[in-house]
C-alpha cells in the first residue's frame, strides 16, 4: 500500500480561516479579506472553528491523493464515500488483468493453512481468466471471475469535511485492516500540511466516547457509561478505568 499527496488547495488554513471571517464580520471587503490574516490570526480562526464544529468553511480545501497496492474490496468501500469526492480508478475494463496482483488479509498471510488455500484459489482464477480471454471473452466480461483482493489503483479527491467524516469512519479500530491503514497515512499527511485545521480528526473516540454502542471494540468508554460515569461522586470517579480519559472534560453538555 502506498498512498501519495498528489495536489491540495494552497494556504488550506488560511482560506479556511478567510472564509470563517466572512461568516462572522458585517464589514468585511471581499478585496481585502486574506490581507491582515496574520498566521496569528488564522490559528485563532481555525482552533475556534474547529472547537465549535463550524465545518461548512472547510468545504472549501481538498485534497488529492494517489492509492496504489489496494484491492478492489477496498475500493467498494472507499466510493462508499462519496459526497464532496471524485474518483479515478484503473478500469477492468479497458486493461487486462492476465497478470494481476492481489492483497491479501494479514488474517490469510499469518495462517498457514489459509495461505495455502488462498494461492491455490489464486492461481486458478488466473488460468480460468486467462482461458476467458483465449477464447475471446473481452475485458469487461472476463473481469466476472476476478476476486476482491485484485490489486489496484486510484486517485482521489475529498474536500476536506468529507476527509474529516471519513477519518472519522475509517480510522476505528473496527474499520477493515486494509482501509485503516490506508486512512491513517492519509491522516498523518493531512496533519502534516495542515496540523490545526485536522487537529480533532481521526476515529470517532478521540471526542472523548465511542458513539457505537454495542458495537464498540471497547477500547474507548460509550456513550452510556460516560453519562453513567458523570453521575457518580468526584470519590467514586477517582478510581474509575475511565477517569484518565475523561480528566479534560467538565461532564456531559
Amino acid at each position: 500500500m502506498k498512498v501519495t499527496l498528489l495536489s491540495y488547495t494552497p494556504d488550506p488554513e488560511q482560506l479556511v480561516a478567510a472564509a470563517a471571517k466572512l461568516c462572522y464580520s458585517s464589514s468585511v471587503d471581499i478585496a481585502t479579506l486574506m490581507d491582515d490574516l496574520t498566521s496569528e490570526k488564522t490559528e485563532r480562526f481555525l482552533n475556534k472553528l474547529m472547537d465549535l464544529g463550524h465545518l461548512s468553511p472547510v468545504e472549501h480545501v481538498s485534497f488529492t491523493f494517489a492509492i496504489e497496492g489496494v484491492s478492489r474490496a477496498f475500493l467498494a468501500q472507499i466510493t462508499r464515500h462519496r459526497v464532496g469526492v471524485s474518483f479515478s480508478v484503473r478500469s477492468q475494463r479497458y486493461v487486462s488483468e492476465e497478470n494481476f496482483g492481489t492483497v491479501a488479509p494479514k488474517a490469510i498471510e499469518a495462517n498457514d493453512e489459509a495461505r495455502v488455500v488462498y494461492s491455490s484459489t489464486i492461481a486458478d482464477i488466473k488460468n480460468a481468466y486467462k482461458k476467458l480471454k483465449d477464447i475471446g471473452l473481452k475485458n469487461e466480461d472476463a473481469r466476472a471471475i476476478l476476486p476482491n483482493a485484485c490489486e489496484t489503483r486510484m486517485i482521489v479527491t475529498m474536500n476536506a469535511r468529507e476527509l474529516m467524516h471519513y477519518f472519522n469512519e475509517r480510522c476505528c479500530r473496527r474499520a477493515q485492516a486494509e482501509h485503516r491503514a490506508v486512512a491513517n497515512e492519509m491522516l498523518r499527511i493531512c496533519k502534516h500540511v495542515a496540523p490545526i485545521l485536522f487537529k480533532n480528526a481521526g476515529p470517532k473516540c478521540v471526542k472523548g466516547y465511542c458513539p457505537e454502542g454495542s458495537m464498540s471494540c471497547g477500547k474507548a468508554p460509550t456513550l452510556d457509561k460516560l453519562l453513567n460515569f458523570w453521575k457518580k461522586s468526584a470519590s467514586e470517579r477517582k478510581g474509575e478505568h475511565y477517569a484518565k480519559g475523561f480528566e479534560r472534560l467538565e461532564g456531559p453538555q
